[in-house]
């Protein structure tokens, strides 16, 4: 592997220190060879990782590298009142709010080379799934809270009495959001999908993982939770059905892939009436022509290659759709060579057919093609287009594979062509960072990434042209129909 371009060195020690958090809690299969004890593991992948930062295969710690069509423009170091670990994105007018499992961080992004903090709210609750709707925002809860109120502290999922669900706030003040609604829904909110109408916001829940045990998460849970949100009066915020997706059960699971038992991640399309849903064992594509009633068209798996049906992107005219694979649960070093390229990788699908006869229909997988270290946690993770008429580019975050830009306009033989990523955190041992949800928006790439906010430009003839593209509001999960 030749010897990355390299940046200026990635900033203070502290901020090193900041990112050695416990990774995401996670009901993904792990690495498929794990058959060395803990410890001589570890100093293998130190080994490893030592002998590839000397090469100049992969950056030192802590040290920056890029391809040259990428600039970095500016970085916002996380913020001492929320150290949990940074989620996702949603994007105003010029404003970013970045979810974190303390609460969540609206920017003032007018000038993408010096963003600055306009409020940070703490309101715990993993993971903070974050979006935006007129002055509407809403987070998902998916950890055990003593109450809904954003000074809750955690109870067991076994208590009766615990909370999980979604969380409203109103954020015409961007200064001062106030929160002003929450809704309980089974098995909490993972994440969710907002479907936008004119008096109503329509919210999917994406939810997994029941048990017995857990009063409020029963098996089987084997759909998504739907809610209403009036615009007018969002304290009315009400759930209004449970909708059954897999009625036969979903995919049972083997020793590679999950089992399905509800939804990781939605994306809807609402100009094209379809969403595409990535749920553990299974993908879904939904027909969502009546919001309050998503139906099933098709139904896919992979249980030899996809590990965990983590996220979904459409291509710009929603004929193909992108799932991501989460293998590892985001806490796994994936990127290595010994996982290889069709693990823990995106898979690429052309929506074929009309009407209730559209299928998936598999193309190629695409994979970061630079090796990471066995001590960096790396796997597909949050992506969006960049729209550029008549090409299929997406930029996508891969923990600490950092910020890849890639094009699948030939569906059969995806490329990269630009990135960002920051050395490992350390060299002795796995630790959890980088970036969570890297997006791009009028013009400049955002990664909420667990070293803080990093902006990013891209200047390549190929992606050129969506610098012409204007948006006033971008949830990536309801994907806008882009002109």
């Amino acid at each position: 592997m030749p010897r990355r371009r390299l940046g200026v060195t990635a900033a203070l020690a502290g901020l090193l220190a900041a990112l050695c958090l416990a990774g995401p809690a996670s009901a993904v299969p792990g690495p498929r060879d794990s058959s060395e004890g803990t410890e001589q593991l570890a100093r293998t992948e130190g080994e490893r990782t030592e002998a590839a930062i000397e090469s100049g295969e992969i950056p030192g710690v802590g040290e920056i590298a890029h391809s040259d069509n990428i600039t970095p423009l500016a970085n916002i170091p996380r913020s001492a009142a929320l150290t949990g670990t940074n989620s996702d994105i949603a994007f105003q007018d010029h404003y970013a709010f970045a979810g974190n499992y303390d609460g969540f961080v609206v920017y003032d992004i007018r000038r993408p080379s010096s963003p600055r903090i306009v409020s940070q709210v703490l309101c715990p609750g993993s993971q903070n799934d974050i979006s935006v709707s007129g002055d509407l925002l809403f987070l998902s809860v998916d950890s055990s809270r003593s109450d809904d109120s954003c000074s809750s502290t955690t109870l067991p999922a076994s208590d009766p009495a615990a909370w999980e669900g979604i969380r409203v706030f109103d954020i015409s003040d961007k200064r001062n959001p106030e929160y002003v609604a929450s809704v309980e829904t089974a098995c909490g909110s993972h994440t969710h999908t907002v479907v936008p109408e004119r008096r109503d916001v329509w919210v999917y829940v994406s939810s997994y993982s029941p048990s017995a045990a857990f009063p409020d998460c029963q098996p089987p849970h084997d759909g998504i939770s739907v809610v209403r949100v009036p615009r007018s009066h969002p304290e009315r915020a009400a759930l209004t059905s449970f909708e059954v997706v897999f009625p036969d059960g979903g995919f049972p699971g083997d020793s590679n892939s999950s089992a399905t038992s509800g939804c990781h991640d939605i994306t809807a399309f609402p100009a094209l009436d379809l969403a595409a849903g990535a749920c553990m064992g299974d993908g879904v594509l939904f027909d969502i022509s009546r919001p309050d009633r998503p139906e099933v068209i098709d139904q896919v798996q992979d249980a030899e290659h996809f590990a965990f049906w983590h996220s979904a992107t459409f291509s710009q005219d929603g004929r193909k759709v992108v799932f991501t694979d989460e293998l590892g649960g985001g806490g796994g070093a994936m990127c290595n060579e010994a996982t290889g390229d069709e693990f823990g990788a995106d898979g690429i699908y052309h929506i074929t057919g009309r009407g209730d006869h559209r299928k998936l229909e598999f193309q190629s997988y695409f994979k970061i093609p630079r090796h990471q270290a066995d001590t960096e946690n790396c796997v597909a993770h949050n992506g969006s287009l960049i729209p550029v008429k008549g090409r299929d580019i997406m930029v996508q975050a891969w923990y600490q594979g950092g910020v890849s830009v890639w094009d699948f306009t030939n569906s059969r033989r995806p490329v990269e062509i630009g990135f960002f990523e920051r050395g490992p955190i350390t060299e002795d041992v796995l630790s959890f960072g980088g970036s969570w949800s890297a997006y791009y928006y009028n013009g400049h790439i955002y990664s909420n990434d667990q070293a803080g906010l990093d902006v990013l430009r891209i200047d390549d003839r190929r992606t050129d042209p969506a610098e012409r593209v204007r948006l006033d509001e971008l949830n990536v999960q309801s994907q806008p129909r882009y002109r």
